[in-house]
């Protein structure tokens, strides 16, 4: 939810020029956490809260690149290959396309993956609901983990 007292906007570790601000327990990036429950329900490891609940004061404005990094450590011990993740913004505002190349960039980075492994897209309501209203933004994630190939000979 958009905010005047929250912390400043940032999209999967980028952060969004402007005055968009965000009411969140973390840093509220909506990114960095749906790709963080994706890639945890690929692999069948919990949801964001089990690892990070709300009610722990020591997720309070944390770094949500800690989320995303922790679970692509954890879907790796498990014996997994991350193979590709992408991600949705929903907003009207701010618009992301501008800054796709450098959030592409930086989960690439916090993931330890090729920029071609990562799909980063934004879409907008049309004016409907909390986002079209620009009360808020929202994202949807979607990972693809595979089982790796020693893994599968074994």
């Amino acid at each position: 939810r958009f905010s005047p007292d929250g912390t400043p906007l940032v999209v999967a570790g980028v952060r969004m020029p402007g005055e968009a601000r965000v009411d969140a327990h973390s840093d509220g990036d909506v990114a960095a956490h749906a790709l963080t429950a994706a890639l945890l329900g690929a692999a069948g490891l919990g949801d964001i809260g089990e690892h990070f609940p709300p009610s722990d004061r020591r997720w309070k404005g944390a770094d949500s690149a800690l989320f995303l990094a922790h679970a692509a450590a954890l879907v790796r011990s498990h014996g997994a290959i991350i193979d590709h993740v992408d991600c949705t913004v929903v907003a009207e505002a701010p618009k992301v396309g501008p800054h796709r190349q450098a959030i592409r960039a930086r989960v690439a980075a916090i993931l330890g993956l090729d920029i071609g492994q990562v799909s980063l897209k934004a879409t907008t309501t049309e004016g409907l609901g909390f986002t079209g209203r620009r009360e808020g933004l929202a994202a949807l994630a979607t990972a693809v983990n595979s089982v790796s190939t020693i893994q599968k000979l074994i």
